[in-house]
This record gives structure tokens, C-alpha cells and sequence, in this order.
């Protein structure tokens, strides 16, 4: 079964609207995990009681890893943001790392690091389709 360690750009969008596309990783088989750094930081971008609210509905029932913020990454270049979303993934043997972070993580999209696939949302998701 795949393990999905979400990244906080994916929270935000699930939760922005009611009828987000991107709900749509709640209603597949698979293990959903993330971490509380990144459940903060999509909290701190919403600005709407109703998409907190979204927020807090779709981080509960989920493995939340705690915040790992120290690691080793040979040949990794992450900004210091966005390493404590790829060292939770890997702490939390996720299969993948699903994030729309193309500016830091796009060049990254399609390798695995420390046996952690690197993927968009969209390609995840069509993935299942073929």
C-alpha cells in the first residue's frame, strides 16, 4: 500500500475550497501521512474559518509525523524550508512525497530520495488511471 506523505501546498489547496480537486487523496487506498510543519504552514495561509475548519477535518484521521528538522541529504539542494518536509517523508517511510512545489522541489519530480518518490499531485494521480 502506498504511503503518501502530503506537503502543506497539497493541505492548502484540499482545503481552500469545499470542492477541491485535491480531496480527492482522502478517498483513495492508500496511507495519507504528513507532518505538523506542514499542517502549520497551510493553517497560517488560510485565511477563512471555513477552509480552517477544512484544514482541521482533513489533518485528523491522518498519521502526523513529527517535525523533523535536522538530517543528512547528500546531493539534496533544498531550501531550509522545504527540508523538514522531505526528512518527515523519509522518517515516516513514505512511498512518496506528493507536492506542487515546483520552485524547490520540481527538479526533484519523478526521482526517489532515500526511497521516497517525488511527485506532483496531478502525476500521482494519473498514474492510478493507467
Amino acid at each position: 500500500m502506498d504511503r503518501l506523505f502530503l506537503d502543506a501546498n497539497v493541505f492548502f489547496s484540499a482545503a481552500y475550497r469545499e470542492d477541491a480537486g485535491l480531496a480527492r487523496f482522502w478517498k483513495l487506498k492508500v496511507k495519507l501521512l504528513t507532518s505538523t510543519y506542514a499542517v502549520e504552514e497551510a493553517r497560517f495561509n488560510l485565511h477563512d474559518d471555513a477552509q480552517r475548519s477544512r484544514l482541521v477535518a482533513l489533518a485528523s484521521g491522518i498519521e502526523v509525523i513529527s517535525n523533523i528538522f535536522a538530517g543528512a541529504l547528500p546531493g539534496v539542494h533544498l531550501p531550509e524550508k522545504d527540508r523538514p518536509i522531505l526528512l518527515s517523508a523519509i522518517q515516516g517511510r513514505a512511498t512518496h512525497l506528493i507536492t506542487g512545489d515546483k520552485t524547490d522541489f520540481g527538479r526533484y519530480f519523478g526521482r526517489t530520495i532515500a526511497g521516497v518518490l517525488i511527485l506532483p499531485p496531478a502525476a500521482y494521480l494519473k498514474g492510478l488511471q493507467t
